[in-house]
Parts: C-alpha cells; sequence; structure tokens
C-alpha cells in the first residue's frame, strides 16, 4: 500500500528520489546523538535548488514537517526526525559550482564534505581554514547551520566568519540570495547570519560562497603533558605571547585512555592528567626556535611535565589523532555531552568551578574533558555505565546540566559553543538567551517560516 502523503509529494517533486526502507529511516533520521528513536516519514533527497522549493512548497501545503539533513555529524539532537518528519537529505547536492580566482571564493552545494572543500580550495592553491575531526563525513551546509568552529578557531574563527553568500530556501519556500559574495554591504539586515547558526530552522541551505585565504605556513606540532588543570591557562599565556598559534587543544588523561583503548599510540612512557595539543607556525629557525623557547620556561615553572615533538606530518597526525578521536572513541557509551563556552579572561575561574560542580555531580560516571581552550570552549562528555538505565541517566545529566547552565549564566557563558541547541539543549537557552532575544528569535521564525514547517521542536518548542 502507498502511502498518499509520498504520492502527493511525489507528484509535486517529479524525479525525486526517496527512500522508505526501514533501514534508510534509521540511519538517516538521527545524528550523533543516538538518545532518539528515528521515525521520519521518508527521505527525500533533492537533485537542485528548484526541487528543494517544491518540498518545501508541498509541505506547507499538506502541513509536514521538513528535517534538514546534512552529514549527520550533530551531537545536540538538530537533525533527528522522531515524528514523522520527512528529512531532506541534502547529499546528492555535494558540486563544486565555481571559483573566482580575483575573489577568492568558491561557491559549493550544501552537501558537499568539508574535506572535499579542503581538497577544492588547495587545487588553487589557496585554503578553506575551518577544520575539525569529521571533516570527511560532515557537509557545508550542516556547518553552516551550527556556525562550526573546530580545532583552528583560535587562529581563523568560526564558518562564519568564512561565508561571503548564502542561498537559502526559507520555510515559506522563497529562495533569497543573500550577501551576494560582497566584502562590503550595508543595505539593511544582513540575512546571511541568520541562517548562519540557525540550526535549518529558517530555510534550507543551498548554496555557500565560501571565503578562501593563504594556506597556512609551515607549522610545529606537539604534544605536551601538564601535572593539573591549573596550569592550563598559564601555559596557554605562555605559548600565545611568543608564538603565532594555529590550534591550543587540550584532553584529559581519560580522553587519551578512551582513544589509546580504541587503537592508538601513547608517545609517553608515563601517564599525566592532562595533555595539550599545540600547533604553531615555524616557517624558519627562528620560529622554530621561539617554540623551543615557550617549552622550556613552561618547563622549568614545572607547568609542563614532558612533551613530544613532530618530526613529520606522519607524526603530527598521530599527534593530532590523540585529540581529534576522542569523540569517536567514546561513541560506544552514548555519551551525555556538554559543549560550552566562556570568554577566555573567565576561564581560569570557570574550569576550577565547573570542575569541582562535575567532580560532585558525577562521582560515578567516567566524565571525559576536551577542547578549545584558546577560545573558550569546552567539551564535557559524560559516559553511560552498562548497568545505569537511559531514563536514569539521562534524568541525572539533565539536572546537573541544568547546575552547569546556572554556572555559565553566572560567567556569561553559552550552553551551547559550536554544536547547536537542537532537542538536548533547548531547556536551557535561558541561560544564555534572554527573554527578549528568545521572543525576537521566534518572531524571525514565524516570519521566514510561517508554517513551522522547518525542523520544529529545535532550538525551542
Amino acid at each position: 500500500m502507498t502511502d498518499p502523503h509520498l504520492d502527493a509529494l511525489r507528484q509535486a517533486v517529479p524525479g525525486l528520489h526517496l527512500k522508505t526502507d526501514p533501514a534508510d529511516l534509521e540511519h538517516y533520521g538521527r545524528d550523533w546523538t543516538r538518545r532518539w528513536i528515528p521515525a521520519p516519514l521518508a527521505i527525500a533527497l533533492p537533485d537542485d535548488v528548484a526541487q528543494v522549493q517544491a518540498i518545501v512548497r508541498w509541505a506547507n501545503a499538506r502541513g509536514t514537517a521538513l528535517v534538514p539533513s546534512g552529514g549527520r555529524t550533530g551531537l545536540s539532537g538538530g537533525a533527528v526526525a522522531a515524528n514523522g518528519e520527512l528529512v531532506v537529505s541534502l547529499e546528492r547536492m555535494h558540486r563544486v559550482l565555481g571559483f573566482d580566482a580575483v575573489d577568492r571564493s568558491l561557491t559549493v552545494e550544501p552537501g558537499i564534505a568539508l574535506q572535499a572543500v579542503h581538497e577544492a580550495a588547495a587545487a588553487h592553491g589557496l585554503a578553506y581554514p575551518v577544520d575539525f575531526g569529521a571533516r570527511g563525513s560532515c557537509s557545508i551546509g550542516g556547518n553552516v547551520s551550527t556556525n562550526a568552529g573546530g580545532i583552528r578557531v583560535i587562529r581563523y574563527g568560526n564558518t562564519r566568519e568564512w561565508v561571503a553568500g548564502l542561498k537559502l530556501v526559507t520555510g515559506a519556500g522563497d529562495l533569497l540570495d543573500l550577501n551576494r559574495g560582497l566584502i562590503k554591504n550595508s543595505s539593511g539586515y544582513d540575512l546571511r547570519h541568520l541562517a548562519i547558526g540557525a540550526e535549518g530552522t529558517l530555510g534550507i541551505v543551498v548554496e555557500a560562497t565560501l571565503k578562501l585565504t593563504e594556506p597556512a605556513p609551515p607549522a610545529q606540532t606537539v604534544l605536551l603533558a601538564l601535572p593539573s588543570f591549573d596550569v592550563l591557562m598559564r601555559v596557554f599565556a605562555e605559548f600565545r605571547a611568543r608564538l603565532r598559534l594555529q590550534a591550543f587543544e587540550f584532553l584529559t588523561e581519560r580522553g587519551l585512555h578512551h582513544v589509546l583503548a580504541h587503537g592508538g599510540a601513547n608517545p609517553f612512557d608515563a601517564v599525566y592528567p592532562y595533555y595539550v595539543v599545540a600547533e604553531f607556525d615555524a616557517a624558519d629557525e627562528a620560529q622554530q626556535a621561539a617554540g623551543l623557547a615557550a617549552f622550556e620556561a613552561c618547563s622549568e615553572r614545572g607547568w609542563i611535565l614532558d612533551g613530544a615533538i613532530a618530526q613529520s606530518q606522519e607524526q603530527a597526525g598521530q599527534l593530532w589523532r590523540l585529540r581529534e578521536g576522542i569523540t569517536e572513541a567514546v561513541a560506544r557509551y552514548r555519551p551525555y555531552k556538554n559543549d560550552v563556552s566562556v570568554r577566555i579572561s573567565a576561564m581560569p575561574e570557570f574550569l576550577a568551578q565547573a570542575q569541582a560542580l562535575l567532580s560532585e555531580a558525577y562521582p560515578q560516571f567516567d566524565v571525559v574533558w576536551f577542547g578549545h581552550i584558546g577560545d573558550g570552549n569546552l567539551h564535557i562528555n559524560v559516559l553511560q555505565p552498562d548497568d545505569v538505565a537511559d531514563a536514569d541517566f539521562m534524568a541525572q545529566c539533565g539536572r546537573v546540566t541544568g547546575l552547569l547552565a546556572g554556572l555559565l549564566h553566572r560567567h556569561g557563558g553559552s550552553i551551547s559553543a559550536e554544536h547547536g541547541i537542537g532537542l538536548v539543549k533547548k531547556d536551557h537557552l535561558q541561560s544564555t538567551r534572554s527573554a527578549e532575544e528568545i521572543a525576537a528569535m521566534r518572531g524571525i521564525r514565524r516570519a521566514l517560516d510561517p508554517n513551522g514547517v522547518m525542523n520544529p521542536g529545535k532550538l525551542f518548542d
């Protein structure tokens, strides 16, 4: 028996690829959170902008909710379809549409993987500098929709800084051409920046014009072993003062433990409480000497207990895998994830208070910390024990997240640094945004999605 909704969709969008097999519904109906049972109506895979518009107009006419879908590497439930929504996967729209050598820009479709963008930029002798561990599977549309950050924000900023223009199909089915790649454009509201980070609640990104830059200069990658949380920011301050940092990432012994158990290699003979993966410009002997001087200065103060210096690109990749491999290594535990940020100046006090809060709140749970210390972003993964029921685990984590949200509010921080709000964090949005801001956000959403078909239930109800 055919579904009348899907029959109507096929008539409204001739030639549309649809998936309805149970395995496909499960695969496309969830992201990395794994906390909700996928239950989408079907999976639509449009080939072009016209089909996306036709899908959105059909959804408005039928009152069917849509969930935009990219690589589904999100960690906040933003791409979950658990209530009969139609998933709109952009994976067939994955082309490079154009390169402009004068503007140094690359125009792409939303389904293209971040890694493919890196390769396309490199083919022209340039770089797209946004980068993170999921580069091979995440999509540019998803990156834009969550304003993704990653490991090089300290040097290059978030996705927002590298989007020169967007095309957006709104919740009403209209196609908006936002900013058109202009460097200067003081002609009213910049709707491009509303779409960036909107988690698909205002429309579907169907094209992005990305800024490119010069490739980063040769870099030195080091792994540092630290004795305590307290010295983390001291080491960062010393390295930032002496070096041109490209990245400064930290992880705990628990994070390293899980990566090693997953197949990584430990460059140290001993086990230390905290680690930093740092990368800095090392194009000449002077910059290389400055790196060694920074290491020695911190070691003399007892802030660094041991260090490993990559002697090749392969060794640098091995050191980076110790940090980037954490998410994959702990995935089997279905971790509850907190992704928070504060101003860098507030980081020392917040770190101490957050560590105390979580140590008291989770005495029996394995808590894995890592993050982008150089831009004030911490990732906190609480691993679910095998003998603790889902409901009990989620209830305790939700209660503690409320306490953490209160701490963030006191420090002027954010409950979501780079993963979005989605389903996971919407109850805590008010800790980051005022009631007036949320009311304004709701009004913007109504203006661009008057019938509420775009990713309903995400960000706020």
